[in-house]
């Protein structure tokens, strides 16, 4: 199945932005579906609802360090390169949506107010926008990692 049709089933099943994102790629990097849903949970709605950083993009940047980020054994060159390959992720997310922050993204309405949330779902944010969000990191995640292992 297609990971951004796999990550979509999971936003769609009541797991959140980063979830989606984690869960699609962390078991090829030696995670559980489990212990993805578990690690990225704390991450939604811009880190515990707070609306900070994008979940989907939380999420991608945990799989980035799955992926290429420096372990106990590994040179300093690792976090470098991880770095590099973050910044060149949140150019693409940003420059496709206009921004990295939840809040942001949500037009400033504030998941946390009665008033704004019911906005978010009357406008149907959540289904028109997340998913967007989502689709977009799964694309953009992947896209990078094929570029990697082409060079």
């Amino acid at each position: 199945m297609d990971k951004t049709k796999q990550a979509l089933d999971y936003f769609r099943n009541k797991f959140n932005c980063s979830q989606s994102v984690v869960t699609v790629f962390g078991p090829e990097y030696g995670l559980s579906e489990d212990d993805c849903l578990r690690i990225a949970a704390a991450f939604g709605g811009g880190m515990g609802r707070r609306q900070h950083i994008c979940g989907a993009v939380t999420g991608a940047l945990m799989v980035l360090g799955l992926k290429y980020g420096k372990g106990l054994d590994d040179h300093e060159e690792k976090k470098r390169y991880t770095y590099q390959l973050t910044k060149e992720f949140f150019d693409e997310f940003v420059r496709l949506n206009g921004s990295e922050n939840c809040f942001e993204l949500l037009d400033r309405l504030d998941m946390n107010d009665p008033d704004d949330y019911k906005k978010i779902v009357e406008r149907n944010y959540y289904e028109i926008r997340c998913e967007k969000y989502i689709t977009d990191a799964v694309n953009i995640l992947s896209k990078m990692i094929e570029q990697e292992q082409q060079e």
